[in-house]
């Protein structure tokens, strides 16, 4: 099947920024380019979901989400896309199981922050998704202690690659992961809600 995706040459690098993006932020884009430096990435791809599975309330519509992010970048090695909805995944296991078939030629390291490494756990086929690509780990404020106590680092330790080393990352066989601390702003998608910033709140 055919998909449509940012340019990608042989080789590459791409890190995989995942979320509903509800609204997207500066936060995010600043955990983007952040990301590329450490890890050495050539692209940083959001993959804008049409919705958490682990998240009993739903999102903004999907077009509004891709809209906004759109809208927000301003960088040429930082993309939208809204591949799980054109593959019809809900898990990010199987998000990632297509995107390698659907790119053989790229390599992946998906992105988090240290709150999503802190309740890894939960996420369905999270083994899947530890032995399938790198995992780069970029701190978020309060959150750093519970990450690197959490389920998976601790099962994954050994694998761990130290932060100094962060660049060695995507080209490390799965699994591999890397915390790294980041400048970080606070902001978050919660808060902008919260505060009835977001025009996207308003379902169609």
């Amino acid at each position: 099947m055919q998909y449509q995706l940012p340019f990608t040459r042989p080789g590459q690098i791409v890190g995989l920024l995942g979320g509903s993006f509800d609204p997207p932020h500066a936060g995010h884009v600043h955990i983007s380019r952040e990301a590329l430096r450490r890890f050495d990435l050539d692209q940083v791809w959001w993959l804008v979901s049409p919705g958490n599975p682990l998240k009993t309330r739903g999102p903004a519509p999907l077009g509004t989400r891709l809209e906004a992010s759109r809208a927000l970048l301003r960088h040429p090695a930082i993309h939208v896309s809204d591949f799980e909805a054109q593959a019809g995944t809900r898990y990010t296991a199987e998000t990632l199981a297509r995107l390698q078939m659907a790119r053989p030629g790229v390599r992946f390291v998906w992105l988090m922050g240290a709150d999503n490494l802190a309740q890894l756990d939960q996420w369905q086929d999270w083994h899947e998704i530890m032995g399938r690509v790198p995992i780069g780990v970029l701190a978020r404020p309060g959150q750093r202690i519970s990450a690197r106590t959490s389920k998976a680092s601790q099962i994954y330790r050994r694998f761990r690659i130290k932060g100094r080393h962060s660049r060695a990352l995507a080209l490390a066989d799965a699994p591999a992961w890397c915390f790294v601390n980041v400048p970080m702003t606070a902001i978050s998608s919660t808060e902008i809600r919260a505060r009835g910033d977001w025009s996207g709140l308003a379902k169609s």
